[in-house]
């Protein structure tokens, strides 16, 4: 029992060094990941580098098959192109598996104090993410030590070599039972691995230690393609073809499985060796026969996975769940979601004006049921955010999560009040037949025209986030609290003359241009996570010696 235990805790081990290592890469990586892929599109081969280089650098293909279903998804990239880039994606895992396979005994002490250091020193830094990286890798060849010290006194156990001995010689079971240690254990690489150790170790049969390769590369396939369920059809239909290309070289493997399993033995006398050296030979052979039918099998995915028909109406959320396995990529779709819930906001805001001046109680019905939407929009980007793994973000990463929260909470408080004013006219002016002094809707006019302006400015603040952009927006707040006193005095200057329009608005013009303010305040609340990021905000004002010296295009 305390071997049994011995292996699970060595099996674990090896999982969580993968998953380590994976997060160290994202955080240390995570945008140029995203910019690797997007510029390797060109052609078939230089897809499959690409995959090769960037599965390599993340140690999971299943990684990078979520991020080019997100690709797709968002019509990015075609399908055809991300199931290149996939071919090349295996190759890179099972090069990587090779690489393990060494001995490397010496290596796992070296990397774990080594990466501890710098992970404890410099934890926020990119010397401190190099850290973590090489805790997992050191974590890894530790692991697969552990698992061949715990497999030999099973080996040598009589129970375990009659059950051995009677298990049948059925690949299809083997590759089956290889699919689902996949998908349990969430990584090929580290089934793979654990196989190879235990075909060493004389526990498993190389013949079955083959059939459970095979089965990983499918579950590593399966695992993709449950993980995109739910998701846009151009975003399934990549983990789909790449199940297809497996099925099809399962399909051609089968058969060929006891000839690889006598030249493996003629060319290559570790056993440990012969496992990993299949599964790379598989993976190549693989990518070398599928690579000119991506195209085609792109297009035969479309039959299977066709568009849905969508209303006139009807919207893709940028919330891609298959995203969030690269948080990086999860933080740029929040940032888009955000910006069409701005998006609604303007929309509310410019039909306000047009409500005070026309009367239209339609309109302001359609406008009040629009904060619906917005409140909608906000709920769901906060519960998107917080799946989001905060510990695989950088430290941009984490203040650009921060500035998304701040700017969603800022337009759902905008477009309550802009709901609130809509219902203030209809009681008030609407339905009493009122209308404003000529001089007074000239002042709400002109404060109407600043809030779009301030609005435009607001989301080109989040969006860019340049400093320069940030401190105008700042102003505006002084600025438009000065027009509402103003605003407010010449008001009262006309209920002393008595203007009848005046006298019969006035509690709601007053609310009404104190309300504009409040919607201002909300959109210039934009720019304070950006100045205070680049350090130029103060307790109470901008520190003016430091935003003198920032050029034009921000920090």
């Amino acid at each position: 029992m305390v071997h049994l235990l011995n292996l699970l805790a060595a099996i674990a081990l090896l999982v969580w060094g993968t998953s380590i290592v994976r997060t160290g890469m994202m955080r240390l990586l995570g945008a140029n990941l995203r910019t690797v892929l997007a510029h390797s599109f060109r052609n078939r081969f230089t897809a499959m580098l690409a995959g090769m280089s960037v599965t390599g650098l993340v140690q999971s293909s299943t990684a990078t098959c979520l991020m080019l279903a997100s690709f797709a998804g968002k019509e990015l990239v075609t399908t055809g192109a991300a199931l290149a880039v996939m071919l090349g994606a295996d190759i890179g895992t099972a090069a990587m598996t090779v690489v393990y396979a060494f001995d490397l005994s010496w290596v796992s002490p070296l990397f774990i104090f080594s990466g501890v250091v710098l992970f404890i020193s410099r934890q926020n830094s990119v010397a401190g993410q190099v850290g973590r990286v090489l805790i997992g890798l050191g974590l890894i060849t530790l692991a697969l030590q552990l698992i061949v010290g715990a497999t030999k006194p099973l080996t040598q156990a009589p129970a375990v070599r009659a059950l051995l001995v009677s298990l049948p010689s059925e690949v299809m079971l083997d590759i089956v039972v290889g699919a689902l240690l996949t998908v349990l254990a969430y990584s090929s690489l580290a089934i793979v691995l654990l196989t190879a150790t235990l075909a060493a170790s004389g526990l498993l049969p190389v013949s079955v230690a083959l059939g459970l390769v095979i089965g990983a590369n499918v579950g590593s396939a399966v695992l993709a393609l449950f993980s995109t369920s739910g998701q846009p059809a151009a975003a399934r239909r990549v983990p789909l073809g790449n199940l297809m290309f497996k099925l099809v070289g399962t399909a051609i493997a089968i058969p060929l499985v006891p000839e690889a399993r006598a030249l493996l033995g003629q060319w290559i006398v570790d056993v440990q060796q012969q496992v990993v050296g299949f599964h790379l030979v598989f993976n190549v052979v693989l990518a070398a026969v599928c690579v000119a039918f991506t195209g085609a099998v792109g297009r035969l995915t479309a039959r299977f996975i066709p568009d849905p028909r969508r209303g006139v109406d009807e919207r893709r959320s940028h919330l891609d769940a298959a995203a969030l396995g690269t948080p990086s990529l999860a933080i740029g779709c929040a940032a888009r979601e955000a910006l069409h819930q701005a998006d609604v906001v303007e929309t509310m805001l410019r039909g306000l004006l047009e409500v005070i001046r026309s009367n239209d109680l339609a309109l302001a019905e359609r406008l009040r049921r629009m904060d619906d939407q917005v409140d909608e929009l906000y709920a769901s980007i906060k519960f998107y955010l917080t799946q989001i793994s905060r510990e695989a973000l950088a430290e941009r990463e984490g203040r650009r999560w921060t500035d998304i929260v701040s700017f969603t909470i800022n337009m759902e408080q905008v477009a309550d009040i802009i709901e609130r004013v809509l219902l203030d006219v209809e009681e008030k002016k609407i339905r009493k037949s009122l209308a404003f002094s000529e001089a007074g809707m000239a002042e709400i006019c002109h404060l109407h025209e600043r809030l779009l302006a301030n609005l435009r400015l607001a989301m080109s603040v989040f969006l860019d986030g340049h400093v320069r952009d940030a401190s105008k927006l700042l102003e505006e707040k002084a600025r438009f609290r000065e027009l509402e006193h103003e605003y407010a005095a010449n008001h009262i200057a006309r209920l002393q003359d008595n203007t009848a329009q005046s006298i019969e608005t006035s509690s709601l013009h007053l609310d009404l241009i104190s309300e504009l303010k409040r919607i201002n305040s909300h959109l210039c609340g934009v720019a304070y996570p950006i100045l205070e990021s680049a350090g130029v905000l103060a307790a109470t004002r901008l520190r003016q010696s430091q935003l003198a010296g920032l050029d034009e295009s921000g920090a």
